[in-house]
């Protein structure tokens, strides 16, 4: 499986290697007789895991937890997962994320995040939202990597600012990028580079002034017209819903978190049954 990639850049500013406080987790699941457990698990900083959860019997769900609750300038969180063959896990967060405003010597912060599926592994990455407040320098990186008979679902849900309470987004920067690598074939590459009023955040052919927005990978078996047909019959306007080489891409854009949550919740319910082969079974921590 291809192992090495180029991660998004966390330039160095400001006050030198001084201002760099990373965080580290690694994690190793694996099918025991009875349930997925955690094999090996390695982490440094503010950055852990909760016990794991068996609400649906085999399947391990694990809470991934950050206790300083967002990050300020000079954090990094790296978030390694591996999961051997036949393990079956998914993986939350219990709040939504949070990426406050730069310093003011704008060094960066951000996450990186490495999933690597071994054959007839099935994982879901499914974190709360991650809200980029104003002035913030993010970066976002996700890299997943799959065996050819691995299967996964997993998104990113993205506010910029906090619209409810009539924070925008004003200022700042993100730059979001999302890979997703089959058999050592990169079969999905998109990159955001976003600063706050420039063409990508208002432009038609970006987010067109819309501060919420989402994406839902799926790649596994059964992602057929019918699911596609059945996807874009059952979500509201903003949803959209496509299929390149085995992935499948439901998308949203718009100023609702709500609405996006939402509609993520039920298109999840939808790919799960027949990705997976089982029923939704919802994170207890997401009603909390």
């Amino acid at each position: 499986m291809y192992q090495c990639y180029e991660a998004l850049p966390f330039p160095a500013a400001g006050y030198g290697v001084e201002r760099n406080w990373p965080a580290n987790l690694k994690l190793e699941l694996f099918c025991g007789p009875r349930h997925t457990q955690v094999k090996h698990m390695a982490f440094s900083g503010p950055l852990r895991i909760q016990r794991p959860f068996y609400p649906e019997g085999k399947p391990c769900h694990l809470y991934l937890l950050h206790p300083p609750g967002g990050l300020v300038s000079g954090d990094r969180l790296y978030i390694a997962v591996k999961a051997e063959p036949h393990s079956q896990s998914l993986l939350t967060t219990p709040s939504a994320g949070k990426v406050y405003r730069q310093d003011s010597a704008g060094v960066a912060q951000g996450q990186r995040v490495t999933l690597r599926l071994d054959q007839h592994a099935e994982l879901e990455w499914l974190p709360q939202e991650t809200i980029i407040y104003r002035g913030a320098n993010a970066g976002l990186d996700l890299h997943i990597e799959l065996a050819p008979q691995a299967r996964f679902i997993g998104w990113e849900l993205v506010c910029l600012g906090r619209p409810a309470g009539e924070h925008w987004f004003d200022a700042g920067s993100l730059s979001q990028r999302l890979q997703l690598w089959r058999d050592g074939r990169l079969l999905l590459n998109e990159r955001l580079q976003l600063n706050a009023g420039d063409e990508a955040h208002l432009g038609r052919a970006g987010l067109n002034g819309h501060c919420v927005f989402g994406t839902l990978v799926a790649a596994g078996p059964g992602l057929d017209d019918e699911l596609i047909t059945r996807l874009r019959q059952a979500l509201p306007d903003g949803f959209a819903v496509t299929e390149r080489l085995g992935v499948l891409l439901v998308r949203f854009l718009g100023n609702d978190m709500t609405v996006c949550r939402a509609g993520m919740w039920q298109a999840w319910e939808l790919i799960r049954p027949v990705v997976l082969r089982r029923p939704a079974c919802f994170p207890r921590i997401w009603f909390t």
